[in-house]
């Protein structure tokens, strides 16, 4: 299976939660990082399992197309593909440049096609596989202030639901994992007065824990869910 933005918060714990599991893993990640490359050989150790790390930039296609082609080069069954890094970014439609967009949309939009595209291509000659998209709440309400971030998610949620109908006569199973606030670096994002509005509507009003997220990417990739498709699951404490 491959994992992108493996090496810290909800990435690195689907690494944990998979590896757990009895899965072998592509850890794909943007930079080498010698502590990342420990965890995975210590996983690799304690699971009986092989967890590899793979480097690329996701603004760069010609990096994503050696990436995914050094994975399908070992000639292995790719079974399960979460896209899962991505960028955060606030700023108002008058406030945010064209040229911020297009950054945002590198990462959270084209690269997510793209992998999607290599990958997917493996998985029909298979004749199955599951890929999980890590969309965003924020791509489902409109907030103000997050003009690329929120649409290059909900272009994400669309991207994943065509995928389903595409892909479903290949036994491909497309679907999204919507997280709300999760504590992780990227969660805490936010100002706190934005927090304490999104606190204010939980019914749960806590933080969600990167695991939680992971948990769920585990149902979704298992036989469990195998009439789940084209859907996006939100985990946000119950943002009502």
């Amino acid at each position: 299976m491959i994992i992108t933005g493996a090496n810290r918060g909800i990435g690195l714990e689907t690494v944990k939660e998979f590896a757990k599991n009895g899965d072998n893993i592509w850890a794909c990640a943007r930079q080498e990082n010698k502590e990342f490359e420990n965890c995975l050989a210590e996983l690799s150790a304690k699971y009986k399992i092989t967890a590899k790390p793979v480097y690329f930039d996701l603004s760069k296609e010609d990096e994503i197309k050696s990436g995914i082609k050094s994975i399908t080069a070992e000639k292995k069954p790719i079974d399960v593909l979460i896209n899962n890094a991505g960028v955060p970014h606030g700023g108002t439609i008058a406030m945010t440049p064209i040229s911020k967009v297009r950054e945002v949309y590198e990462i959270n939009v084209f690269a997510q096609i793209q992998i999607i595209q290599l990958v997917s291509r493996i998985m029909m000659r298979q004749k199955s596989g599951r890929i999980i998209n890590m969309c965003s709440v924020g791509g489902i309400e409109t907030s103000p202030g997050y003009l690329a971030y929120g649409s290059s998610k909900a272009a994400l949620i669309w991207i994943t639901k065509s995928a389903a109908k595409e892909l479903g006569e290949y036994n491909i199973r497309v679907n999204g994992i919507a997280p709300g606030l999760i504590d992780t670096e990227m969660g805490h994002y936010k100002s706190e007065t934005e927090l304490k509005k999104v606190f204010d509507r939980m019914s749960v009003k806590r933080m969600g824990r990167p695991e939680e997220v992971a948990k769920a990417a585990l149902y979704l990739a298992s036989d469990e869910a195998d009439y789940i498709t084209g859907q996006i699951l939100v985990i946000d404490g119950g943002r009502v």
